[in-house]
């Protein structure tokens, strides 16, 4: 349960422009933390195509929240971790938190590497591990891939009737900064979802209700997105990835919902209906 102690770490925050790693900066440092913003462009730079960033940014630094792009499951990602560990465990980081998808195979591989790497040499050295596995963001509609498609009236995916538990990010900010400035949680993973399972078309629903304009879902077959994306300027073989892993991710295997977000936070995550009018209307329901 959160205890909202200030919080006086130095943590290097990657991926900081993103919808995670933004929130996470700002929670940390509101609650006292020194945060490092680790950005391509930002004052602490950080790329994670550029390993030559990695060192700097962690110098120094007491903890890490570890936002990898562009996914766990993406080819590079498993080396990617174990150099990452590997550094941040030499320079004395002590705490880490992993951004991982829930319900990914491939990507339970990299954090296995980030886990193994970052526990460095020796007893007492190296970071602790707690591993945040999330499901579909609710601001993909909004801020993400499937805004464009909502405002423009239509979204578009390959997700059939698939129900998702769609986690608002400002709860999984929360979470991951919880794990960052309380103790007990390293060596966890925390699975965290919204409330209940949505399928597509009721999200679209949601986001007409609460806009008052016309919103529609459209299902398409994994070639036909790969396609769309490839439209919008992807080169094809990463449109063709994105679309096998969102087919593969929104299979029906991660529909239930956790209390994930309750176990860490001592309360309930926020529903889609509420991300909805808030982002969309203006209000809360």
């Amino acid at each position: 349960m959160t205890t909202h102690t200030r919080n006086t770490q130095t943590v290097l925050v990657t991926s900081a422009s993103g919808k995670t790693g933004r929130r996470v900066a700002e929670r940390l440092a509101a609650r006292g933390a020194t945060v490092r913003a680790g950005s391509r462009t930002g004052t602490t730079r950080f790329d994670w195509e550029d390993p030559a960033t990695w060192a700097p940014a962690l110098r120094g630094a007491d903890a890490a929240y570890v936002a990898y792009y562009p996914d766990l499951a993406a080819p590079g990602a498993v080396e990617a971790m174990e150099a990452f560990g590997r550094l941040a465990a030499e320079h004395g980081v002590r705490r880490i938190t992993l951004l991982s998808g829930r319900g990914e195979p491939t990507a339970v591989a990299a954090e296995d590497a980030l886990r193994t790497a970052a526990a460095g040499e020796g007893d007492g050295a190296g970071a602790g591990l707690t591993v945040v596995r999330a499901s579909f963001f609710a601001q993909n509609f909004s801020e993400g891939l499937l805004a464009q498609g909502v405002a423009e009236g239509e979204v578009v995916f390959p997700a059939g009737d698939t129900a998702e538990p769609f986690i608002d990010v400002d709860d999984l900010a929360d979470v991951v900064v919880e794990t960052l400035a309380a103790d007990g949680h390293a060596g966890l993973v925390h699975e965290v979802t919204g409330p209940r399972p949505v399928g597509f078309a009721e999200v679209a629903a949601e986001i007409a209700r609460a806009s008052g304009r016309p919103v529609v879902y459209r299902a398409v077959p994994e070639a036909a997105y790969a396609d769309l994306l490839t439209g919008f300027g992807l080169p094809a073989a990463e449109a063709a990835w994105l679309a096998a892993l969102f087919t593969t991710l929104l299979d029906g295997h991660n529909s239930s919902a956790t209390d994930g977000v309750k176990r860490v936070l001592g309360r309930e995550p926020r529903s889609f209906a509420a991300f909805a009018s808030e982002t969309w209307g203006g209000g809360a329901s």
